[in-house]
């Protein structure tokens, strides 16, 4: 590093919106650890136990709400990047609008970079033949900040490993096995530690200039649902099995969000056959990413507490 660069570094400040959630925690802490940037987060309650943790370690914490754009105004002014994630499963049809409140509070702060967490927009790349709305509402935000050209980068965040403590646990059956099923067929899950994209995100914050407009997988580890099933039996020392269900069998589970987790299988199964480049990119970016395994074996306490 060249002498001078960390105080000039200092000077940038990242606003990180959903700083309170996983996916933005993560990217606030990855920042303030790298010791390079002033760190905004944005939270509608600066005063939550999760906001006074973001304090303690260093960041500056303002109310910001994705409804309100002028608060968005307020806290961007005068930022040099900004990593924006938006939650579907929160606000499921208001993320839109937010999502483009967002966007146009970086165009009008004129941020010179700026991360989107977003995803695949299925509706549209299958012609309709599936609809995710968690995705395509994301796709739908991509595609406003595309148009007006803010040279944004994009981030597709795969399935979090943490789902399975807290989402997906593997269920006991009869015989004292844990299965879990999916409509994903035989073909690689990709998964990620949550914790490990503010990694890759601020490995992008550090050369930004390559990524603009474009899209960078973070990726963990790549494989068959059996063989996310076979670490945690080896792991854990409890039988953990997979079992392919069927979209419409998995659709008609009625839970809330049935239907379009149903449809994120099937989309992942029939048009995302591997991830492997997204593997080694997200590696490239940053070297601490996990695989399943370690992960596991970090986690097990907390997995066992699932297994019940």
């Amino acid at each position: 590093m060249l002498k001078g660069e960390p105080t000039k570094m200092m000077g940038r400040t990242v606003v990180v919106t959903g700083a309170t959630g996983a996916q933005g925690g993560g990217v606030a802490r990855q920042l303030l650890l790298s010791g390079k940037y002033r760190v905004r987060c944005l939270t509608r309650n600066p005063n939550s136990d999760k906001a006074n943790g973001l304090k303690l370690a260093g960041a500056e914490v303002r109310r910001g709400d994705l409804d309100d754009p002028a608060s968005l105004h307020m806290a961007l002014e005068g930022c040099w990047g900004v990593f924006g994630v938006t939650n579907y499963w929160e606000h499921f049809a208001k993320e839109l609008p937010q999502g483009k409140n967002l966007v146009d509070a970086v165009q009008a702060a004129k941020v010179p970079h700026f991360i989107f967490s977003t995803l695949p927009y299925a509706k549209k790349i299958t012609q309709g033949q599936i609809e995710i709305p968690h995705f395509d509402t994301k796709g739908q935000i991509e595609e406003h900040a595309r148009e007006l050209r803010l040279g944004a980068t994009f981030v597709n965040v795969a399935f979090y490993f943490e789902n399975f403590i807290h989402f997906f646990p593997p269920q006991k059956q009869a015989d004292g096995s844990y299965a879990f099923a999916f409509p994903q067929g035989d073909v690689p899950l990709a998964g990620v530690a949550v914790e490990d994209v503010g990694g890759v995100v601020a490995g992008i914050f550090a050369d930004p200039e390559p990524f603009r407009d474009k899209t960078v997988g973070v990726v963990g580890d790549d494989l068959p649902c059996a063989e996310y099933a076979a670490t945690m039996s080896r792991v854990l020392g409890k039988k953990v099995v997979y079992n392919h269900m069927p979209r419409e069998q998995y659709a008609a589970l009625g839970f809330p969000g049935a239907v379009d987790l149903a449809n994120m299988f099937e989309y992942n199964r029939l048009h995302i056959p591997n991830r492997q480049a997204d593997i080694h990119g997200s590696l490239r970016l940053y070297s601490g990413m996990r695989r399943f395994e370690p992960w596991v074996k970090a986690n097990k306490a907390a997995l066992l507490n699932v297994l019940k």
